[in-house]
């Protein structure tokens, strides 16, 4: 690899005011633009790459298009003791998402439960993000959401129907980095074939199929598959029948039923076939539980890191690769990256200096 095909290491600071800048450029009130900010490069350095700052491409986009109002603020529109519905106005979902899982756990702490649903809203960043706001306040977190683009075939065809539809679960540990589980339900995210393709590198075996049901290793090839084409793109969680994609398939409706349908967000495929041009109205979902009230206070958070200390200790097949648990990969990233800056491949910094440059603002990375 040459000097200039290296990834560039950026301060996290750097990037949020770059975030902040386009932003706030793009018509976004500095409040709601630094609470986005703060998300993305929350998921950078989490060593979440496709959900950080390379999504400010899409959200370009999405804001040439009319698809997005970044001026929309969420508003209540229901409420009670334990739950709320929050309308996120067409605006992008970082805000809306942050102030509902926020009000759910106001609710946990008052009444052990909140569950908030957020309806017409947009891309949110990375789920994981959400649920651990919950963990660092002593709670459960779980949360799901629905998504904008059918990506992926049903279990049994190459017919595009579903989306990528997240579920992430945190639990609050003492010693431990807190569990947090973050998954796609499809067996890798869009965003994370196209970080495949920033970096030049093949996709592992079975993350995209073309028309044929043939596995797709070229990144380039594979984003065009599941952008542009009528046939193959992801697969369910699990790949291949055999590997029990069901369960994947499985799980993304489930995923979007609690994100979407709960609260009247739209089904992906039903908008492109019916309105492909209709607003993307994308639902998610968020709960708090607080464990204290169901044990007594810190049993919860003791044994859990019994169990994630049990995990830890486990004799590994390779000595220099010990067993992890949900949430560790995060924690080290974060560390890492906060002290040596976030790496960059050189096609998304020249990438990101084009929309500095379209929306006149200062490019320092």
């Amino acid at each position: 690899m040459t000097a200039k095909e290296k990834p560039v290491r950026v301060p996290a600071e750097r990037v949020r005011q770059l975030i902040v800048d386009v932003l706030t450029a793009w018509g976004m009130d500095t409040d709601l633009a630094g609470t986005t900010a703060d998300v993305m490069v929350g998921t950078d350095l989490a060593g979440i790459d496709s959900h950080g700052v390379s999504m400010l491409m899409t959200y370009e986009k999405f804001r040439s298009e009319g698809r997005i109002d970044l001026r929309a603020r969420p508003v209540v529109v229901r409420e009670n003791a334990a739950s709320a519905l929050v309308d996120a106005g067409g605006g992008i979902g970082h805000p809306a998402s942050e102030f509902a899982m926020r009000k759910a756990i106001e609710k946990a702490r008052a009444s052990a439960v909140g569950v908030v649903s957020v309806v017409n809203s947009h891309h949110f960043g990375a789920a994981g993000h959400y649920a651990e706001l919950a963990a660092a306040e002593g709670l459960v977190g779980l949360v799901t959401s629905s998504a904008n683009l059918s990506c992926a075939s049903p279990t049994g065809s190459v017919v595009p129907r579903l989306a990528t539809n997240p579920i992430a679960f945190a639990a609050p540990a003492r010693r431990n980095p807190h569990f947090l589980l973050d998954i796609a339900t499809t067996t890798a995210a869009v965003n994370k074939v196209k970080v495949y393709d920033y970096h030049r590198k093949p996709l592992p075996p079975g993350w995209v199929l073309d028309e044929e049901g043939r596995p797709v290793e070229d990144a380039a090839v594979a984003m065009r598959i599941i952008k542009e084409d009528d046939l193959g793109g992801l697969t369910p969680l699990g790949g291949t029948p055999e590997m029990s994609s069901h369960k994947g398939y499985g799980l993304s409706m489930m995923a979007h039923i609690l994100g979407a349908t709960l609260c009247g967000g739209t089904f992906p495929a039903i908008r492109e076939r019916d309105d492909p041009d209709a607003p993307h109205n994308i639902g998610h979902f968020f709960l708090a539980l607080d464990p204290a009230f169901f044990r007594a206070a810190g049993v919860f958070e003791d044994d859990l890191d019994d169990a994630i200390d049990l995990l830890h200790e486990t004799p590994p097949l390779d000595p220099s690769s010990p067993v992890l648990v949900a949430g560790d990969p995060q924690a080290r990233a974060r560390e890492e990256r906060t002290r040596d800056g976030i790496p960059m491949p050189r096609p998304l910094v020249d990438q990101l200096r084009d929309v500095a440059e379209r929306a006149g603002v200062e490019f320092a990375l």
